[in-house]
Protein backbone atom coordinates (compact mmCIF):
# COMPACT_ATOMS: atom_id res chain seq x y z
CA UNK A 1 0.00 0.00 0.00
CA UNK A 2 2.96 2.09 0.77
CA UNK A 3 4.57 1.61 -2.13
CA UNK A 4 1.18 2.59 -3.96
CA UNK A 5 0.71 5.90 -2.47
CA UNK A 6 3.81 6.73 -3.39
CA UNK A 7 3.93 5.84 -6.44
CA UNK A 8 0.63 8.19 -7.08
CA UNK A 9 2.54 10.91 -5.36
CA UNK A 10 5.39 11.29 -7.55
CA UNK A 11 2.96 10.72 -10.77
CA UNK A 12 1.16 14.21 -9.07
CA UNK A 13 4.21 15.84 -8.50
CA UNK A 14 5.75 15.53 -12.02
CA UNK A 15 2.42 16.00 -13.99
CA UNK A 16 2.23 18.90 -12.13
CA UNK A 17 5.74 20.10 -12.96
CA UNK A 18 5.02 19.59 -16.61
CA UNK A 19 2.54 22.30 -16.55
CA UNK A 20 2.65 25.26 -18.54
CA UNK A 21 4.06 27.67 -16.21
CA UNK A 22 1.86 30.74 -17.12
CA UNK A 23 -0.87 28.51 -16.30
CA UNK A 24 0.65 28.18 -12.86
CA UNK A 25 1.22 31.73 -12.39
CA UNK A 26 -2.25 32.97 -13.41
CA UNK A 27 -3.58 30.20 -11.25
CA UNK A 28 -5.62 28.91 -13.77
CA UNK A 29 -8.12 25.63 -13.46
CA UNK A 30 -7.21 23.82 -16.71
CA UNK A 31 -10.54 24.59 -18.51
CA UNK A 32 -11.76 21.50 -20.93
CA UNK A 33 -11.78 22.40 -24.45
CA UNK A 34 -13.26 20.62 -27.05
CA UNK A 35 -14.39 20.94 -30.52
CA UNK A 36 -10.77 22.20 -31.67
CA UNK A 37 -9.22 21.61 -34.77
CA UNK A 38 -5.01 21.69 -35.54
CA UNK A 39 -4.34 24.65 -37.68
CA UNK A 40 -1.03 24.66 -39.08
CA UNK A 41 0.63 28.49 -40.80
CA UNK A 42 1.30 29.32 -43.97
CA UNK A 43 4.58 27.76 -43.74
CA UNK A 44 3.95 24.46 -41.89
CA UNK A 45 6.46 26.00 -39.10
CA UNK A 46 3.93 25.42 -36.27
CA UNK A 47 0.38 24.81 -35.48
CA UNK A 48 -1.96 24.97 -32.59
CA UNK A 49 -5.14 23.25 -31.80
CA UNK A 50 -7.69 25.98 -32.01
CA UNK A 51 -11.60 26.06 -31.81
CA UNK A 52 -13.25 24.46 -35.10
CA UNK A 53 -15.77 28.14 -34.71
CA UNK A 54 -13.06 30.62 -34.25
CA UNK A 55 -12.89 32.95 -36.95
CA UNK A 56 -8.76 31.96 -38.30
CA UNK A 57 -6.31 33.95 -40.49
CA UNK A 58 -3.23 33.15 -41.84
CA UNK A 59 -0.59 35.64 -42.57
CA UNK A 60 3.09 35.45 -43.78
CA UNK A 61 5.68 37.47 -45.35
CA UNK A 62 9.52 36.68 -45.39
CA UNK A 63 10.21 37.49 -41.76
CA UNK A 64 7.16 35.93 -40.12
CA UNK A 65 3.95 33.18 -40.50
CA UNK A 66 1.09 34.08 -38.40
CA UNK A 67 -1.81 32.55 -37.10
CA UNK A 68 -4.74 34.92 -36.06
CA UNK A 69 -7.75 33.85 -34.05
CA UNK A 70 -10.99 35.12 -32.51
CA UNK A 71 -14.35 33.87 -31.67
CA UNK A 72 -16.00 36.62 -33.48
CA UNK A 73 -19.52 35.29 -32.36
CA UNK A 74 -19.12 37.50 -29.16
CA UNK A 75 -18.56 41.05 -28.40
CA UNK A 76 -14.94 42.09 -28.12
CA UNK A 77 -15.30 42.40 -24.37
CA UNK A 78 -16.32 38.89 -24.23
CA UNK A 79 -14.24 37.25 -26.52
CA UNK A 80 -10.30 36.10 -27.02
CA UNK A 81 -7.75 37.82 -29.61
CA UNK A 82 -4.79 35.42 -30.22
CA UNK A 83 -2.06 35.82 -32.60
CA UNK A 84 0.82 33.57 -32.52
CA UNK A 85 3.64 34.20 -34.94
CA UNK A 86 6.58 32.56 -35.95
CA UNK A 87 9.00 35.17 -36.46
CA UNK A 88 13.13 34.94 -38.19
CA UNK A 89 13.90 37.49 -36.26
CA UNK A 90 17.22 37.77 -33.07
CA UNK A 91 15.52 37.44 -29.67
CA UNK A 92 17.32 38.27 -26.38
CA UNK A 93 15.51 37.30 -23.70
CA UNK A 94 16.82 39.63 -20.70
CA UNK A 95 16.55 42.55 -18.64
CA UNK A 96 17.26 45.10 -21.76
CA UNK A 97 14.62 43.22 -23.93
CA UNK A 98 11.97 43.76 -21.16
CA UNK A 99 12.70 47.62 -20.75
CA UNK A 100 12.71 48.07 -24.08
CA UNK A 101 9.16 46.43 -23.87
CA UNK A 102 8.40 48.15 -21.39
CA UNK A 103 9.13 51.94 -23.06
CA UNK A 104 7.17 50.52 -25.89
CA UNK A 105 4.38 50.06 -24.14
CA UNK A 106 4.06 52.74 -21.92
CA UNK A 107 3.99 55.01 -24.98
CA UNK A 108 0.45 53.10 -25.75
CA UNK A 109 0.12 54.31 -21.66
CA UNK A 110 0.28 50.44 -20.84
CA UNK A 111 1.84 48.94 -17.38
CA UNK A 112 4.12 46.00 -17.08
CA UNK A 113 2.00 44.39 -14.87
CA UNK A 114 3.33 40.73 -14.35
CA UNK A 115 6.30 38.96 -16.24
CA UNK A 116 8.14 35.48 -15.57
CA UNK A 117 10.60 33.99 -17.35
CA UNK A 118 10.66 30.07 -18.06
CA UNK A 119 11.29 27.14 -20.09
CA UNK A 120 9.35 25.72 -22.65
CA UNK A 121 10.37 22.50 -24.35
CA UNK A 122 13.86 23.26 -23.70
CA UNK A 123 13.71 26.56 -24.87
CA UNK A 124 13.96 29.81 -22.63
CA UNK A 125 10.77 32.02 -22.70
CA UNK A 126 9.15 34.33 -20.85
CA UNK A 127 5.64 36.26 -20.66
CA UNK A 128 5.12 39.87 -20.00
CA UNK A 129 1.20 40.93 -19.13
CA UNK A 130 1.00 45.06 -19.95
CA UNK A 131 -2.72 46.19 -18.86
CA UNK A 132 -4.13 49.74 -19.12
CA UNK A 133 -6.80 51.43 -21.90
CA UNK A 134 -7.31 51.24 -25.55
CA UNK A 135 -10.41 52.38 -27.20
CA UNK A 136 -11.91 54.12 -23.95
CA UNK A 137 -11.83 49.92 -22.57
CA UNK A 138 -10.23 48.19 -19.85
CA UNK A 139 -7.29 46.40 -22.22
CA UNK A 140 -4.76 43.83 -21.52
CA UNK A 141 -2.28 42.33 -23.32
CA UNK A 142 0.17 39.42 -22.74
CA UNK A 143 2.73 38.45 -24.92
CA UNK A 144 4.76 35.22 -24.63
CA UNK A 145 8.21 35.03 -26.35
CA UNK A 146 10.03 31.57 -26.91
CA UNK A 147 13.77 32.05 -28.37
CA UNK A 148 14.07 28.58 -30.61
CA UNK A 149 17.50 29.56 -31.25
CA UNK A 150 19.57 32.73 -32.37
CA UNK A 151 17.49 33.97 -35.30
CA UNK A 152 14.01 32.66 -34.35
CA UNK A 153 10.99 32.80 -31.93
CA UNK A 154 7.51 32.33 -31.41
CA UNK A 155 5.60 35.50 -30.07
CA UNK A 156 1.94 34.27 -28.58
CA UNK A 157 -0.34 37.62 -28.55
CA UNK A 158 -3.54 37.44 -25.93
CA UNK A 159 -5.79 40.57 -26.44
CA UNK A 160 -8.45 40.60 -23.80
CA UNK A 161 -10.58 43.97 -23.44
CA UNK A 162 -13.31 44.47 -20.86
CA UNK A 163 -13.00 42.84 -17.00
CA UNK A 164 -15.67 40.12 -17.19
CA UNK A 165 -14.27 36.68 -16.81
CA UNK A 166 -10.94 37.72 -17.94
CA UNK A 167 -9.37 35.33 -15.97
CA UNK A 168 -11.05 32.60 -17.54
CA UNK A 169 -10.53 34.13 -20.71
CA UNK A 170 -6.64 33.91 -20.38
CA UNK A 171 -6.67 30.70 -18.95
CA UNK A 172 -8.67 29.31 -22.12
CA UNK A 173 -5.88 31.51 -24.45
CA UNK A 174 -3.01 29.95 -22.26
CA UNK A 175 -3.99 26.26 -22.30
CA UNK A 176 -4.69 26.46 -26.24
CA UNK A 177 -0.83 28.21 -26.56
CA UNK A 178 0.31 25.45 -24.54
CA UNK A 179 -0.63 23.01 -27.17
CA UNK A 180 1.16 24.68 -29.60
CA UNK A 181 3.79 22.39 -31.49
CA UNK A 182 6.96 23.70 -33.38
CA UNK A 183 7.61 21.66 -36.55
CA UNK A 184 11.15 23.21 -37.02
CA UNK A 185 13.93 25.99 -36.38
Amino acid sequence: MRVFLLFIFVLTIQSCSKQFPPLLDFDCDIPTLENLEKVNDAKNLFSIELPKDWETNLYQDEIQSSIFSADNTKNLTETILLDVSYINKEIIINENFVLKQEQEYLQKKLILSQKSVFNYNNKKAMYLLFKGKKNNLKYQICNIFIQLNSSNFILAKIELYGDGSIDQRRCKALSLIENLKINQY
